[in-house]
């Protein structure tokens, strides 16, 4: 059974989202908030599996309830809900920590789905989005000229990329490039298990909450280039 807790200052927005909740077996709507900062406090108290969180709230938005449940060491999975699936506060959502993102206007079963990938701990986001979000906002990187403009030294590369063996280097290389376990596992001709532990160990290693944030490691040691 999956707990849901929903973050939502729209009252109607929180009943069909309650409705859709209601109608599935394996799910279980543990409460509502109307704002980042009773989201952070529920919870605290109530450790949903999954949160939906809004980003435009008054007071605590949902990108900074992202960040303080996510530094608080809470178990409980953020998924954002956007009004546009290029909108800058997804991409924020995910640095701050979210397992993913999806439009409100997804149609019901997408957003099932989504619960339930994030709760078993997948990502929700579609590698082809996520490629095309990060491009989107990839401005934010520090580029190769960036770096040769300043005087600053080169930041030290991520301490769990110099503990990837060749394969899985190789691996996170092709997350980052938006491909699927099939993909790599036709491209490397291993077979899906194997990919699935390979892509595990390059999340432990890492520190990766999740592929969503393999992604973003990729984009931000360089081993991918924005297109």
């Amino acid at each position: 059974m999956t707990t849901v807790l929903i973050a939502d200052d729209q009252p109607l927005q929180r009943l069909g989202f309650r409705m859709l909740l209601e109608s599935q077996d394996d799910m279980t709507l543990v409460g509502e908030a109307g704002g980042g900062a009773e989201a952070v406090r529920l919870i605290a108290r109530l450790h949903p599996d999954v949160v939906l969180m809004d980003v435009r709230m008054p007071g605590l938005d949902g990108i900074e309830a992202t960040r303080r449940i996510v530094a608080a060491g809470s178990r409980t999975r953020v998924l954002i809900l956007t009004t546009f699936d290029l909108d800058e506060y997804a991409y924020a959502g995910l640095r701050a920590g979210a397992s993913g993102f999806l439009v409100k206007d997804a149609l019901p079963e997408e957003l099932l789905s989504g619960i339930r990938a994030v709760a078993s701990g997948d990502a929700v986001v579609a590698p082809s989005l996520t490629r095309r979000l990060l491009d989107a906002y990839a401005h934010r990187l520090p580029t190769a000229d960036t770096a040769e403009r300043t005087t600053t030294p080169p930041e030290e590369p991520h301490p769990g990329i110099t503990l990837l063996t060749e394969r899985e280097r190789e691996i996170l290389t092709v997350i980052g490039q938006g491909w699927t376990n099939a993909e790599i596992a036709s491209r490397f001709h291993l077979a899906e298990s194997t990919v699935k532990t390979h892509v595990g160990r390059v999340l432990a290693k890492t520190g990766s909450r999740d592929r969503v944030q393999a992604v973003i490691l990729a984009y931000e040691a360089k081993l991918v280039s924005p297109s």
